[in-house]
């Protein structure tokens, strides 16, 4: 432990249950000397372990929609209040798509479905810090983190109207960044992490097959959840108060690649096995 955090007040959405990359950067945080709130919907709080986590940690969860502005409102401030000041960290990991709940294709997209899925995974973070920055919630120097995936600038089968959402939470990330920074100093980047196997992330189509296939494309294999956290503690440490409106790619080298020797070996070994059949 290294008190990156000693004194820093936060905010973390997301977490569920301790599959969670939200899971992991509380416990980090709260190692690291930081108190924080902790907030997810009212029914992901009824289907997960959230207040066995804020027990842990010996904080609170505030109930709350980030789709809807006068939740957060009630976030912010009740917040403030219990952690007796604002906040110095920031961590919006939140992301659902019905479309892929319900197996719709990006062919065959239900476009209610579609407004869903960029509400909860994009939208929602103008929301968290439009919110924030009217009610002043963020002190100087602050740091905001939002969980990307490389599906924003790259096509990956399976990952459907994900992808889209995902492009807009790394714009918002950089629009929004330029704003909060020269008026506050305040950071704000997104995290591109592997595929990480987690109760949200497991819903997509093909995935333990995704993972596989990027852990035998990146160099030094996928990162997890565990080492997610490590990362999101140092940017909302004082070490990285230069960096903002930037997508970091915590994956490995997977987003370097083109084709690696351990994925080749695989892609060959599939010919030689048609062949034979054929």
């Amino acid at each position: 432990m290294y008190n990156l955090l000693k004194g820093k007040r936060g905010l973390i959405f997301g977490a569920l249950n301790d599959k969670s990359i939200a899971w992991k950067v509380a416990e980090r945080a709260h190692e690291e000397g930081a108190t924080f709130v902790l907030t997810n919907t009212p029914v992901s709080m009824r289907l997960g372990t959230i207040d066995q986590l804020a027990e842990k940690c010996g904080t609170v969860v505030i109930p709350a929609d980030a789709t809807k502005v006068e939740d957060l409102e009630n976030l912010a401030v009740k917040g403030m209040e219990q952690l007796g000041g604002k906040f110095d960290f920031v961590l919006h990991s939140i992301g659902m798509s019905p479309n892929v709940r319900k197996g719709r294709t990006y062919d065959d997209l239900d476009y209610n479905y579609l407004q869903q899925t960029l509400d909860i995974s994009a939208i929602s973070f103008h929301k968290v810090l439009q919110v924030c920055r009217k009610l002043d919630a963020i002190n100087d120097w602050g740091s905001v983190v939002a969980l990307s995936y490389v599906a924003a600038q790259r096509t990956l089968y399976g990952y459907n109207d994900m992808a889209d959402a995902k492009a807009m939470l790394e714009s918002i990330a950089r629009s929004f960044g330029y704003i909060y920074g020269r008026e506050k100093r305040i950071r704000i980047n997104t995290i591109s992490q592997s595929p990480t196997i987690t109760t949200a992330g497991s819903g997509i189509m093909g995935f333990d097959n995704l993972v596989d296939f990027a852990d035998r494309m990146s160099p030094l294999g996928n990162a997890n959840a565990d080492e997610c956290a490590n990362y999101v503690i140092t940017l909302f440490s004082d070490l990285t108060r230069k960096v903002t409106m930037q997508n970091l790619f915590h994956d490995g080298g997977y987003s370097s690649m083109g084709m690696s020797l351990r994925a080749m070996k695989i892609y060959n070994e599939g010919l030689e096995y048609r062949d034979v059949k054929k």
